[in-house]
């Protein structure tokens, strides 16, 4: 890995939506826009390279009592390959077991890279915290064309 992962600072802000922004030109993710970014700041991972520049990001979102959401995953393109997604995500998993979740799902338009990683595709409808909090209020619904993943991060309490 040639980057060091991170959480995120306000004044990574600017970098991080850069990046966002560059994916979602590519049809890669949904933009968010400054004010979301800040706003979520808190929720955010950044891969660091040496010389100090954001070359990825990653967000958890809670989603619900036992349910957390990989957002906003994004490596810049000269970084790609090299495992920056992958610490990303893992970092993100990492902050969602510290806080007691045990399911993490994503959506997305690049499922193959989530199944590597342990996730298995679900029905949109099997997350209806997300489609009532957030699918229902975007531009692509219901015609949304991102695959629901989820992982089971932490065993069920008995």
């Amino acid at each position: 890995m040639t980057a060091a992962i991170r959480k995120a600072r306000v004044n990574d802000v600017p970098a991080i939506y850069e990046l966002l922004k560059t994916m979602a030109a590519k049809g890669l993710l949904l933009p968010r826009s400054f004010s979301n970014l800040y706003e979520m700041a808190q929720t955010f991972h950044v891969a660091e390279n040496a010389d100090g520049r954001v070359v990825g990001a990653a967000a958890l979102q809670v989603a619900w009592e036992d349910l957390g959401e990989v957002r906003s995953l994004a490596v810049a393109e000269e970084y790609g390959a090299r495992g920056l997604g992958r610490a990303l995500t893992g970092a993100v998993e990492a902050e969602a077991l510290r806080l007691g979740v045990a399911r993490m799902f994503v959506l997305t338009y690049v499922p193959g890279f989530f199944e590597r990683l342990g996730y298995g595709v679900v029905p949109l409808e099997s997350l209806p915290q997300k489609i009532w909090a957030v699918c229902f209020q975007c531009v692509h619904y219901p015609d949304c064309k991102e695959t629901a993943m989820v992982k089971l991060i932490k065993p069920r309490a008995l």
